[in-house]
This record gives structure tokens, C-alpha cells and sequence, in this order.
């Protein structure tokens, strides 16, 4: 996996050292290997970008999906049983790899690349690296709850930094987020080679430097939306004054996709989840459908489960974490080598919208941001309102958690592919899917509703792994600590179980 990433990180920066610089050489380094140093922000930023998005959206969003219950360990393979059966270990290559990736290749670039926007008071790029800095952050908190952070990137002086707390690092970041946004980002319009390496609005090339900025603009207010809503279940009067402010003060949120959109067909630079699943492992069998979504697909009669398991009728499934017992020939998943990588997916944002409008703004006044998600959930595989069933009508109902299961069910599936790891955050922030009280086997899972001996229908409800290590009901909510950095850091936590909830957890 590691070669995966290397290698789109060494393309990533060689092309860009070509299309950006044409200076003389320095005799004293070599021009295959210069210092990180001497970098540009051109050079550093994308490099990050796509450092980070290749593990958040790689290996990170196969485990997130396991998780979540989109898919499942194939019975004809055994590289995710470990991540099926919840008993990941420290020295997990599934915990350890990300972990070092996104601190020593992703936060570092950013870390550096800010630097030399603050100097230059590049306020365009501030704002840029502040939020995909904070997102990467905001990702790294929510594996492991506490991570270095105030005392990160100071190798001459700090060896062994100290893992700050989760909510310390998060309204650190927020901070962070509303100082970029009080700059004049807007400033200096950027060149077109510099419009071309922005890899999550540039469109190539083509956008225009006030919607790139915008775009960031409503990044930075819709990853801040984000990180209120982990709130609510720990700082609930927090995440509610937070969150009316940004109505208040008229934020914009993201009305387009935020991600990766320029993959291709070519070995090492296609979609990362299909990097790894599919050609580094060299077959597509190892991820199998798995029964919680399919089964909640096909009460819907929902038309979406061609566009995820390339057939209207995902039969046969394996029951979550059944890959000693499950069908071989159960259906994949699927992942298109030139699928984009979201950090923040349009459906996504108005979900996030409505459950706002909902907890804030009024019972029922989540609705029209709820249709909008849903119409842009279909969208994003080819279909249309039309193909949406009638059994996904918002409730409206005077319950609030009512409306927000349902809000968050949607978000739910619609974070199916490479963003599947914000899914496995969502369920463990709202309990939703909820925990049925039958395995996915029993007959009693799925029943007929109208039959009144079996009123229930647990169709799409989270089952806890036919495998599972932790004990009945313990599902995970975290990662532990990698080996690789105890081994170095004696501030390293004490460690606590795999299904310890994190501090925003409910």
C-alpha cells in the first residue's frame, strides 16, 4: 500500500516541478532528490492534497465501509478479516501506514506550505491549506480521539510531542478556520498554472479564481458545520452557538462537491480505493456486499444498488462478518478507477444543512435541505428525483429524532464508495443505522410487516460482526495507537479498547 501512495506523491511533485519551476540548479543537492525546503507552495500543497485523499479515501474508506456495513470480508480471502472481526491490532498496517502517511506526508507539507504563505502573505493559499490542514486533523482526531497537535512539527526540539485532546484540537482548528476567513483572500487572483494545481477546485484549469475562492469559502464553513455537529452529543450548548453564528453571520456551505475529481485509468493514478482493493491486490473479490445495505436497498426497492453492486438484485450477500460461512460468489462492490475522491460529497453538505435546520431552526424545517440531499444522492450515480421511492418521504414529523434518523440514514447511504470512512463517524456520532436485535441471518431481520406475528422489519439495521472479538454490541469507535508511534513516544496514551467511543461519540 505504501508504494501506492509513494509513487502518486513522486508523480504528483515531479509534474509539478516541471509545469512551476524552470530555475538553475543547485549544484549541492540532487535534482532527483531536492530538500523539502526549498519547495514552493505550488509544489507542496497538491502534494499534500493528494496525500491526504490517498489514504482517506483508500485504505482508510475500505476499513470505514467494513465498519459502516456497506461491505464485507470475502469467505475466498482473509486481507480484512482482521478489520471484520474488530480485532485490529497496533501494529495494524490499516492503522500504522495512515497514520504516518498523514503526519508525515500530508500535515508536514501543510505545515511547511503554510509557513511560506504566512511569510509571503499569500492569504489565497492561507485559506486553502488552513482548511485541507483542518480536515486532515478533524479526520486524524476522529480515529484515535487524541493526537500531537500543539507540539507536532518541531523535530529539532520536540521528539516526543504530546497528544492533545480531541476538543482542544477542534476549536483549535475552528480558530484556525475563522482567522483564514478574516484575511483578504481574494486579494491577488491566482495564474493559471496555479488554478491548474488545485486539485479540489481548479477544475483543471478551467475555474475561475472567484469560484475557486468561493468554493474554499464554503469548505471552510461547511468542515466548520461539520465539527459543530460532532458536538452535539458532548458539548451540546457549544455545537448550538457555534452553529447559529454561521446562519447568523450568512456562511455559505458547499453547493458543489469538495475532492478529487482527475483520476485516470493508469496504474498508481486512479481512485485510491480502487488502487488498493482492486489492482495492488490484483482481484476484486476480496469485498463482498453485505446484507445490512443490501437487504435496506431492496425493501426500498431503491435503484441505486445497480450503481453499487452492478445488479438490481445484489443477491446473494454475506451477513456482516460471516466470511467463514458466506456465499463466494455473493455479489462486489463498486469502485471505478476514475471514481472522485470527496472529502466533503454535495449530499453530504445538505444533509448537514438540514439536521441543522432541525436541531436549530424549528422541528420539520430540515425538509427542503433533506430533498435536496436525496435528489443529489441520486444524482451522483445517473439517476434522477423520479427514481427516488416514496418510502423515502421525509417524515415531518414532530419528533425530532424522527427526522434527523432519517436525515442521517440517507447520509448514510450516500457515503457508499470512497467516502466511506464518514459514514463509520456518522453512525458512531448518531447511532444511526440503529443496532437490530437480530443478526442479519435470522429470519427475524427481515419480515414481512404486514404479517402481524412479525411486525419489525430490522432491514438495513447494523448487526455486530458474526466474528466479532470485542463481545456482543461492542462495536468499534476508534483506533488504537500504531506501534510505530508508542515505540517512539512515551507520551503516548494509555490504551484503552477498540470500542471505547471518542469524545464526541454518543
Amino acid at each position: 500500500m505504501k508504494n501506492i501512495f509513494k509513487n502518486n506523491k513522486i508523480l504528483v511533485v515531479s509534474t509539478l516541478l516541471v509545469l512551476l519551476s524552470c530555475k538553475k540548479l543547485d549544484i549541492n543537492h540532487s535534482p532527483n532528490n531536492p530538500p523539502v525546503e526549498s519547495a514552493t507552495v505550488e509544489v507542496l500543497f497538491p502534494t499534500a492534497v493528494m496525500s491526504s485523499v490517498g489514504r482517506i479515501n483508500g485504505d482508510l474508506s475500505i476499513v470505514g465501509g467494513i465498519w459502516a456495513q456497506f461491505w464485507t470480508q470475502s469467505n475466498g480471502a482473509s486481507q480484512f478479516r482482521t478489520v471484520d472481526a474488530y480485532s485490529l491490532t497496533n501494529s495494524s498496517t490499516f492503522i500504522n501506514g495512515p497514520y504516518a502517511e498523514l503526519y508525515s506526508g500530508a500535515l508536514n507539507d501543510y505545515n511547511l506550505a503554510g509557513q511560506k504563505a504566512l511569510a509571503a502573505k499569500d492569504w489565497r493559499y492561507n485559506l486553502m491549506i488552513t482548511v485541507m490542514k483542518a480536515y486532515t486533523f478533524q479526520v486524524l482526531v476522529d480515529l484515535f480521539d487524541k493526537v500531537p497537535y500543539t507540539e507536532a512539527f518541531q523535530p529539532t526540539t520536540i521528539l516526543q510531542p504530546k497528544f492533545d485532546d480531541g476538543y482542544t484540537i477542534y476549536k483549535s482548528l475552528i480558530a484556525s478556520i475563522d482567522d483564514a476567513l478574516a484575511k483578504d483572500y481574494r486579494g491577488t487572483v491566482h495564474t493559471d498554472d496555479q488554478t491548474k494545481v488545485d486539485f479540489v477546485f481548479g477544475d483543471h484549469g478551467n475555474a475561475s479564481f472567484e469560484t475557486q475562492m468561493n468554493n474554499w469559502e464554503k469548505f471552510a464553513n461547511t468542515l466548520k458545520l461539520k465539527m459543530y455537529l460532532r458536538m452535539v452529543n458532548a458539548k451540546p450548548a457549544e455545537a448550538e452557538a457555534g452553529i447559529k453564528k454561521l446562519y447568523q453571520d450568512g456562511a455559505k456551505f458547499l453547493d458543489v462537491n469538495a475532492g478529487v475529481n482527475n483520476f485516470v485509468a493508469t496504474p498508481d493514478k486512479g481512485n485510491p480505493f480502487y488502487e488498493y482493493n482492486f489492482r495492488r491486490l490484483n482481484t476484486p473479490d476480496n469485498l463482498k456486499a453485505s446484507v445490512t445495505l443490501t437487504s435496506w436497498l431492496d425493501k426500498n426497492q431503491d435503484p441505486r444498488a445497480e450503481a453499487f453492486f452492478a445488479t438490481p438484485n445484489p443477491v446473494p450477500s454475506i451477513d456482516q462478518g460471516d466470511y467463514l460461512g458466506g456465499n463466494n460468489d455473493a455479489v462486489n462492490p463498486v469502485v471505478k478507477v476514475t471514481d472522485p475522491a470527496w472529502m466533503i460529497s454535495l449530499p453530504e453538505s445538505y444533509f448537514m444543512q438540514a439536521e441543522a435546520r432541525e436541531r436549530y431552526f424549528g422541528v420539520g424545517s430540515g425538509a427542503a435541505l433533506y430533498q435536496k440531499g436525496l435528489s443529489a444522492a441520486f444524482a451522483q450515480v445517473g439517476l434522477t428525483d423520479a427514481d427516488i421511492p416514496a418510502s423515502y418521504a421525509y417524515p415531518a414529523s414532530s419528533t425530532l429524532e424522527t427526522n434527523i434518523e432519517a436525515i442521517i440514514v440517507q447520509k448514510w447511504a450516500s457515503l457508499f464508495g470512497a467516502h466511506a470512512l464518514e459514514a463509520f463517524f456518522e453512525r458512531n456520532r448518531t447511532g444511526y443505522p440503529k443496532t437490530s436485535p437480530f443478526y442479519s441471518s435470522d429470519p427475524e431481520y427481515r419480515n414481512d410487516k404486514t404479517d402481524p406475528a412479525h411486525p419489525k422489519d430490522h432491514a438495513g439495521e447494523f448487526v455486530y460482526s458474526a466474528n466479532g472479538v470485542t463481545g456482543p454490541g461492542n462495536f468499534p469507535q476508534r483506533f488504537l495507537f500504531p506501534d510505530d508511534e508508542k515505540s517512539r513516544n512515551t507520551n503516548t496514551p494509555a490504551e484503552v479498547p477498540i470500542y471505547t467511543k471518542v469524545w464526541w461519540g454518543k
